[in-house]
């Protein structure tokens, strides 16, 4: 059995810290964000639900514009790397990456925390008001551990739609080794080069992650029925 090409790993390696680090911004993000919008219903909740929903069907070259203007040496993603002293701008960089990615995995962890969060309701924090716990302490010993299966459907959703981008990432990280070439650009350049064993590499593990990522969210389902 032949090794793997090292770029190969190095584009693994990136793709799941990539992923891994949006994830935790994306929970940070969506915890909060989806308790708020799950209690109770106002305009101005529809409409922040909405904008957060839109990358769902908004095509990724739109939000890698968009990105690329907030990030570029205009935006004010250049005036924090020039503050930061890394550089002109923050794309075509792994932080510019993150941030990329976190907007556009942000519906995929929001709405199954939010709909977590609204199968709840609201009597179990009425009862730990009731008992003088703070909405702090509610917050944590009472909503999230009985939402935990929507956060934890949240935190691999958001972690596998990550893992599979490409759009986004070529838009606002191109292709640059080491740096921001993650598994789904590493796969498109083998094609362009025909270089086709490396490219069924990837092909076939992403198939097998993606499989697995869908029977894992089978099982949690089934096991969240059977504990409800």
């Amino acid at each position: 059995m032949q090794s793997l090409p090292p770029d190969i790993w190095q584009a693994a390696w990136l793709t799941v810290r990539l992923a891994a680090t949006a994830t935790l911004f994306l929970l940070a993000i969506s915890l909060p964000l989806a308790h708020w919008l799950a209690r109770g219903a106002s305009l101005w909740k529809d409409a922040i639900f909405t904008a957060v929903s839109l990358p769902i069907v908004l095509p990724p070259s739109v939000l890698g514009y968009y990105l690329l203007l907030l990030l570029g040496p205009s935006g004010p993603g250049g005036w924090l790397a020039r503050v930061s002293g890394a550089g002109q701008t923050l794309a075509f960089t792994f932080w510019g990456l993150v941030l990329g990615s976190v907007l556009y995995s942000l519906p995929f962890a929001v709405q199954p925390i939010h709909n977590a969060f609204e199968a709840i309701g609201p009597r179990p924090l009425e009862v730990a008001a009731m008992l003088r716990a703070s909405p702090w302490r509610a917050f944590w010993t009472v909503a999230v551990p009985l939402a935990w299966p929507g956060i934890l459907s949240g935190a691999i959703l958001g972690f596998a739609h990550t893992v599979g981008e490409f759009g986004i990432v070529l838009m606002i990280g191109g292709d640059i080794p080491v740096r921001t070439r993650v598994l789904s650009v590493a796969l498109y350049d083998y094609v362009e080069n025909s270089q086709w064993r490396e490219a069924n590499i990837i092909a076939e593990g992403m198939v097998i992650f993606s499989f697995a990522i869908i029977f894992l969210m089978s099982l949690l389902r089934r096991r969240i029925g059977r504990y409800r």
